[in-house]
């Protein structure tokens, strides 16, 4: 078996797989299920020194062809339990799980008094690291907090020096993807003495509307407001943000990924991509706590699979592959392939080339009259949409073929002409 401990900026836990700051934290009650399950570390639902009120409903789910909650919204706030019944809590997680990471998620007041004062207050429940949550996008940055911050690099940088000046554990900087440029920001958290850096929070939306009532979905009492996205159909954002942060020289602390994650598939992606663990939120919603278990046998087979002794080795594999579109091989070209003996003539692909693509299959007849779908590999730029839209597994295939061109990227081509 492969060793799954993972160290985030000084945060040890036994395995990479944490639950995300949101409902499935909310308690200690919960915090321990989660560790009876398997759960390597917890990230404490958000806490503050100042009670909020939450809103009645809170959540709504996109499905996608029988699929639900392929994405979820959400409008609910941070903690709305006291300061105190949330610390008395932490205490006992921690006496009763030794070895787990219980990170405190924070959102305080721009204020540099207010931090120290709660940063000491929560520290001294026993939390092995903070996470500064810049990044709610919803209810509390109308207020200055959350994404209000996260959104100016000089915010992130101030906010995180006054936690950095009295935390005598490590400081992770949730940030925010509602911002042009993830970079900006996970730079500043690490000028301002972050340890470590986690993305993504949740995106803004509106999840729906009611064609009855015309009411947004969810709504309160008739009226709606703009929520978080999350859930698998954020990945490929939240990936993205990881992978940008991962290869650029000043963010030089460890990253966290969040966003997303519901299997042992998507985890070794954000490992791969340069993320030191992963923090889970919908899936633990929608399967419950015991899907830490598959994903901590599937990673395990992974990584015993290739002979890999540690999952520490597979961090960041993949960033140097991960770069500018100028610095991709111009001559490099793949074609599809359809196997005639999977194909259903469903003609599915040959009216997305046609409509949609670039007109490069064509029905032929053959001698027994039957049509067949051919591809034009000399017309075929390797879109892939045909393979996409294919309801038959490997029935298209995209093979690499020679192009006769020497490797040249765009940066080249322009540095020549």
């Amino acid at each position: 078996m492969a060793d799954l401990s993972t160290n985030v900026g000084g945060i040890r836990s036994p395995n990479p797989f944490w639950l995300a700051s949101a409902p499935p934290t909310n308690s200690g009650y919960q915090v321990m299920r989660a560790f009876e399950a398997g759960w390597g570390g917890a990230v404490w639902k958000t806490l503050t020194d100042d009670p909020i009120v939450n809103v009645s409903s809170r959540f709504a789910g996109l499905s996608w062809k029988g699929q639900p909650m392929v994405g979820m919204n959400n409008i609910e706030l941070i903690s709305d339990r006291p300061l105190e019944d949330n610390l008395r809590e932490i205490r006992e997680v921690k006496q009763a799980f030794p070895d787990r990471a219980v990170v405190a998620s924070l959102m305080i007041e721009p204020k540099r008094e207010r931090w120290h004062e709660v940063v000491k207050r929560v520290q001294d429940a026993g939390v092995d690291g903070f996470e500064l949550n810049f990044g709610c996008p919803h209810g509390m940055s109308e207020r200055g907090m959350g994404a209000a911050v996260g959104q100016v690099p000089e915010l992130v940088r101030q906010n995180t020096e006054w936690v950095v000046e009295v935390a005598e554990v490590p400081v992770i900087v949730k940030l925010t993807p509602n911002i042009t440029d993830v970079r900006h920001t996970a730079r500043a958290a690490v000028q301002g003495g972050a340890h470590a850096v986690s993305m993504i929070n949740t995106i803004n939306s509106l999840m729906g509307v009611d064609l009855d009532t015309w009411n947004p979905i969810p709504h309160v009492d008739g009226r709606g407001a703009h929520g978080g996205y999350c859930g698998p159909a954020v990945k490929p954002i939240a990936l993205h943000m990881v992978g940008d942060c991962a290869r650029d020289p000043e963010v030089t602390v460890p990253i966290s990924g969040i966003g997303g994650v519901a299997s042992w598939q998507d985890a070794v992606e954000f490992l791969l991509m340069g993320a030191s663990n992963v923090q889970v939120c919908t899936a633990a919603m929608y399967y419950g706590f015991r899907i830490v278990e598959d994903m901590i046998d599937g990673l395990n087979q992974y990584l015993d699979a290739r002979g890999i002794a540690s999952v520490q080795e597979i961090v960041g594999q993949s960033v140097p592959r991960y770069g500018d579109w100028n610095d991709l091989n111009l001559s490099y070209k793949v074609v599809a392939r359809i196997d005639q003996d999977k194909c259903i003539h469903c003609n599915r692909c040959y009216i997305a080339c046609e409509d949609a693509a670039h007109q490069c299959i064509d029905r032929v007849q053959t001698a027994g009259r039957e049509t067949q779908l051919v591809v034009d590999e000399t017309e075929c730029v390797g879109c892939n949409l045909c393979s996409m839209v294919c309801p038959v597994e490997d029935c298209i295939t995209m093979v690499q073929v020679e192009t006769g061109r020497p490797p040249q990227t765009w940066r080249e081509r322009q540095l020549q002409a």
